[in-house]
């Protein structure tokens, strides 16, 4: 992987010591035990476990939103449109949390509902996460732990990135998310050649960590949802991005950088900057000018002909 590569992907990391003080709608921020939700639909992906993980996955709740932690079994829901609004577009949705835990709600399933509904066959990607403590007590402490958000040098440059994290676990859950979805892609109504990813903070990272590294999926588009704005090397056979931040997002610090650098490399980029919203605002937060972003993607979508009803004819 490129040094550059490592710029956008090493802001995500920044995620797990500010995500909370960084959200300031009015829902309770306590965290709180939550039972293991009925997941019928998933389908493990079975890319293995995580080295080092002595703890069982585990659900709490924060925000009103159901989060899982400790995630050692990869999976991919779908959630299949109306075969009457069916389009044949597919796109994999990836949580944010760090890559710690899962915001699954806020930024998985009702995402993906919201696309369902306009006739995309939608798939929320669970996948590995690096451990965090066994006890829900000292994962609550080392979260509400004192921090402050990173801000710009006396310099006015960007402040250095913490290490990289290993994502190769969380890589290959993204090719095996992929390759499953154009395996079964004529049981799903899906056309191969129309699958997108979008994610959400650390999901962002991982859509942007799977276009830059990937050898085997080949989206047809992608949407990093307030996620790390450092500049990349752009492959040349990268899909058009559809980028979504707000500037009071302590992830945008002014940059726009893999903007600049998709735009460079003449590859289709629309970029949203709202004046509001924070971080962590899934389909939106009242009173928020980022609340419109879901449409404005929809009519992207509809713009680059995503949306037109196809008549799937795979030739895998």
């Amino acid at each position: 992987m490129k040094t550059t590569h490592l710029k956008l992907i090493k802001s995500f990391i920044l995620i797990a010591t500010v995500f909370l003080t960084s959200i300031t709608i009015a829902q309770d921020g306590t965290i709180y035990p939550l039972e293991a939700p009925d997941e019928p639909n998933a389908i493990p992906l079975n890319t293995g476990g995580v080295e080092n993980q002595p703890a069982s996955e585990t659900w709490f709740k924060q925000w009103g939103d159901p989060m899982a932690r400790n995630i050692t079994n990869a999976t991919l829901t779908p959630f299949l449109p109306d075969p009457e609004k069916a389009n044949g577009t597919a796109v994999i949705v990836t949580p944010g949390g760090g890559f710690m835990w899962l915001s699954m709600g806020n930024e998985g399933w009702e995402v993906a509902e919201a696309l369902a509904e306009k006739g995309i066959a939608a798939f929320v990607l669970k996948y590995r996460l690096h451990p965090t403590a066994e006890s829900l007590d000292d994962f609550t402490t080392f979260m509400n732990r004192p921090r402050t958000a990173p801000s710009k040098t006396s310099d006015n440059t960007t402040p250095p990135s913490p290490p990289q994290r290993d994502l190769s676990n969380q890589l290959e859950d993204a090719e095996a998310a992929y390759a499953m979805i154009v395996d079964r892609a004529d049981d799903w109504g899906v056309d191969i050649d129309r699958i997108g990813m979008i994610g959400f903070s650390a999901g962002a990272g991982l859509t942007m960590h799977s276009t830059l590294n990937s050898k085997t999926m080949k989206m047809a588009f992608i949407g990093p949802i307030y996620g790390g704005m450092g500049p990349v090397d752009v492959p040349k056979d990268a899909p058009p991005m559809f980028n979504v931040i707000a500037t009071d997002d302590f992830l945008f610090r002014g940059q726009n950088g893999v903007i600049e650098s998709w735009h460079n490399a003449g590859i289709p980029v629309e970029f949203h900057l709202y004046q509001n919203g924070g971080h962590g605002f899934g389909l939106g937060n009242p009173g928020r000018t980022s609340n419109r972003w879901f449409d404005s993607f929809m009519y992207w979508l509809e713009v680059n002909k995503f949306l037109e009803a196809n008549t799937v004819k795979n030739s895998k």
